[in-house]
């Protein structure tokens, strides 16, 4: 079974006609959805130990998505979020971003796009969960750490090794530079560093 399948999409929206209709794509694409009418149900329900990730509308009466996700962070709770905002909420698609989104979709939505950027963010929660477990009972060394990484950010560490800044590696990459600052995040967290210096000295003294 496909590790997207073993978890959970939990839909925090104020419309219930978004939620019903989201609900039902994710379940069109073969994944367990749960909906909540707002941030505070769905703290009230959440398991630490759940996995899966979040759609979250930014925009919503009493708890805001990012006061929400502001909120997972000082928790400890690292399930991927992918932001839905209004035309008019780039400027706080960008600050989620920078806060860790896997991804922002304006509305009207592509549900193409949406259901893709849901799958990323099921595989990241996976291998972060993987990763944990592994790491915990000592058996990932450097090798197996590195190894471990997904495509695009083994080509995001290469970028890196090589001196260049986000910048750069966006333009080498043809992504965007919030998206180089996410899988720096990924990268970090599943190498186990928390500084250049010390992703320099695991790569290069493997």
């Amino acid at each position: 079974m496909n590790p997207a399948q073993r978890q959970a999409v939990f839909i925090v929206d104020d419309d219930e006609d978004v939620r019903d209709a989201l609900s039902m794509l994710m379940r069109a694409a073969g994944l367990h959805a749960e909906t909540f009418g707002s941030a505070r149900e769905f703290m009230q329900r959440l398991n630490p130990r759940d996995s899966g990730c979040l759609i979250l509308d930014i925009r919503m009466p009493g708890m805001t998505g990012l006061e929400l996700q502001s909120e997972l962070h000082k928790r400890r709770i690292r399930l991927p979020i992918v932001f839905l905002t209004g035309h008019g909420d780039v400027p706080l698609a960008v600050r989620a971003m920078k806060a860790g989104a896997v991804d922002f979709i304006q509305k009207p939505l592509d549900e193409h796009r949406l259901v893709m950027a849901v799958m990323n963010a099921l595989r990241t929660n996976a291998d972060q969960g993987k990763e944990a477990e592994q790491a915990s009972d000592g058996s990932l060394n450097p090798s197996d750490r590195i190894a471990s990484l997904s495509r695009r950010e083994t080509d995001v560490l290469e970028q890196l090794v090589s001196g260049k800044q986000n910048r750069e590696i966006a333009e080498a990459l043809s992504i965007s530079v919030k998206t180089v600052e996410f899988h720096r995040a990924n990268i970090r967290q599943k190498l186990g560093v928390s500084s250049l210096p010390e992703l320099f000295r695991l790569v290069f003294g493997k």
